[in-house]
């Protein structure tokens, strides 16, 4: 489970260092933990390898002030965990559930267990994102995502990718553009 935690850390440094992000944005990660183990996505949650992720990257994001959406599984429609102070500064639409093992999943329930007041939220748009195990977060970034690639490239059985964002580009060809918003 150390080697778990160390991957997630370097993963999640290396992705945060490409990024760019501030104190306040929102990353997304989807985990599961079922990959991570060797098994299939969402046939074998194990709370101890999700809190392993969990571990490795909590303390980082809360150090750069950076916030957490942990995202469900597909059996709750990919809703996410979030602290409630983030739903609020982010005008997020809440729902009703509390992640399970079974039903939401080891990472998210294992996030609703770390935050001091948890919430689910439907849906966001998040700066970055780190998925690993292939449990597809594309749908809570930003609209123009950019793959990040890292030296972390698996943990345990898992694929991992990452996601930074950034902004849309108008103004076709005659336009000039900042480099420090690409």
């Amino acid at each position: 489970m150390k080697e778990i935690a160390a991957l997630a850390r370097k993963g999640l440094e290396e992705l945060l260092d490409a990024a760019k992000l501030e104190r306040g944005d929102l990353l997304v990660v989807g985990c599961s933990s079922s990959e991570i183990m060797g098994g299939v996505i969402g046939k074998a949650s194990d709370m101890d390898a999700a809190k392993a992720v969990l571990d490795g990257i909590l303390p980082l994001l809360r150090e750069r002030g950076i916030r957490l959406a942990a995202q469900c599984c597909e059996h709750l429609n990919r809703a996410l965990i979030v602290e409630r102070e983030t739903a609020d500064a982010f005008g997020l639409t809440r729902v009703n559930v509390v992640p399970q093992k079974k039903a939401g999943g080891s990472f998210a329930t294992n996030a609703w267990a770390a935050f001091e007041r948890p919430c689910a939220v439907e849906r966001v748009q998040a700066a970055a994102g780190m998925d690993v195990g292939d449990t597809l977060i594309g749908m809570h970034l930003r609209p123009v995502a950019v793959p990040v690639r890292t030296s972390v490239t698996t943990i345990g059985g898992a694929h991992v990718t990452y996601a930074r964002t950034r902004l849309k580009f108008v103004g076709g060809e005659r336009a000039v553009y900042d480099p420090e918003l690409l």
